[in-house]
């Protein structure tokens, strides 16, 4: 059965293909990139991701909102999804901890729910031409205001979106009598990386996007990390020189997806955009130290060019971890300086926790170099 007050919708893909549902609320043409993520849970941490602004999620699990949303569990300020889209929306929720519906939270966001919809049949297509625009709009058929927008909205390709979502003011996190200090560069953070800096003793500073190396070194921090965001790192030129600046001090550096991605850049790499990316909680990713495969949450549609032969370009780079799926390159460490970067990500929320330790390998780089410059002193 349709929601109270669902009409008939639709989605259209740039390449002409038309899926119909139910749309929830009276709602303007809604046109961005459509994607889709494996999670089978955790839908309030995913809509919440600044990772996904300027996107509109496809969930593979067939129903959607049955424990309902919660004021915790966000990843940012609110929602930054542009729509989404949905087999089947729970008509109610049973949690103990939820406060709400998922459509009642949605809805006064501005967030379109498109549900009704064989996301199975969409999945299959994403996967087999490619990520591509859409354009989420009333009725049963797309109308001429629809395909105008849908004709401009804009490529994900040189979209810098890390300035759209980050912070406009510095701010703090954790204790202040924290004995570390980070100084966390701001391109789309989500909270679940402030909470485990936090966990582990760490005072963080969380800075907007174009911060410059002289303003962060000046703060003497203990180590420095760049986030996870949305868009395409190419475009993100203005970290480059950041980071590299940062790096040359010999202040230890941790990045995750985007910082990942820039870090690859500042030493010589290159980026790609992937056919249709990796978001879900089931990524299989193997260490090359080791040969231990972890299951990650992923993110992304963006990856550094090379794989475990190494980044053409960056010689000063090691690849340590590859994903099993594609062989893209999902971590790296710079073979002198102490910084290294994973393209998965270990926060999770959602997702599993096997990359968990390498928050505690971040802050055993930040401990020992804490210790030598205390011994030279």
């Amino acid at each position: 059965m349709p929601l109270r007050d669902s009409i008939k919708g639709f989605l259209l893909l740039e390449d002409g293909t038309l899926f119909l549902g139910q749309l929830t609320g009276q709602v303007p043409p809604t046109v961005a990139e459509v994607v889709f993520t494996t999670n089978m849970s955790g839908y309030q941490e995913v809509f919440t991701d600044p990772s996904y602004k300027g996107q509109i999620v496809v969930m593979t699990a067939p129903m959607i909102g049955n424990y309902g949303v919660n004021h915790e569990d966000p990843e940012s300020a609110g929602a930054q999804v542009a729509g989404i889209v949905v087999r089947e929306i729970s008509r109610s929720y049973s949690n103990w901890r939820a406060d709400g519906d998922l459509a009642g939270w949605l809805g006064p966001l501005g967030v379109p729910i498109l549900h009704g919809v064989d996301t199975r049949r969409l999945t299959r297509h994403l996967r087999s031409v490619g990520v591509m625009r859409g354009v989420i709009g009333v009725g049963a058929e797309a109308t001429a205001e629809a395909r105008a927008a849908l004709e401009a909205c804009p490529s994900m390709e040189g979209l810098d979106l890390a300035s759209v979502v980050s912070t406009r003011k510095e701010y703090s996190w954790g204790a202040a009598d924290a004995p570390y200090h980070i100084v966390a560069f701001d391109y789309g953070i989500k909270r679940n990386i402030l909470r485990l800096f936090e966990d582990h003793g760490c005072r963080i500073t969380v800075v907007p996007s174009t911060t410059s190396a002289e303003d962060v070194l000046a703060r003497k921090p203990n180590g420095v990390f760049f986030s996870n965001g949305p868009g395409d790192p190419a475009a993100v030129d203005y970290a480059r020189q950041t980071i590299r600046t940062i790096a040359d001090r010999k202040v230890p550096i941790f990045g995750i997806c985007l910082g990942h991605q820039l870090i690859g850049l500042t030493f010589g790499g290159s980026t790609m955009k992937l056919p249709y990316g990796h978001r879900g909680g089931n990524h299989p990713v193997k260490e090359l130290a080791t040969g231990r495969v972890l299951i990650t949450s992923q993110n992304h549609g963006f990856a550094v060019k090379g794989g475990e032969d190494g980044i053409p370009g960056a010689p000063d780079l090691e690849v340590t971890h590859v994903n099993l799926n594609d062989g893209t390159v999902e971590g790296l460490r710079h073979r002198s300086l102490p910084l290294f970067a994973v393209q998965y990500h270990p926060e999770a929320a959602p997702g599993p926790h096997d990359a968990r330790p390498l928050f505690k390998q971040f802050l055993n780089a930040v401990r020992d170099d804490v210790t030598r410059s205390a011994a030279t002193a």
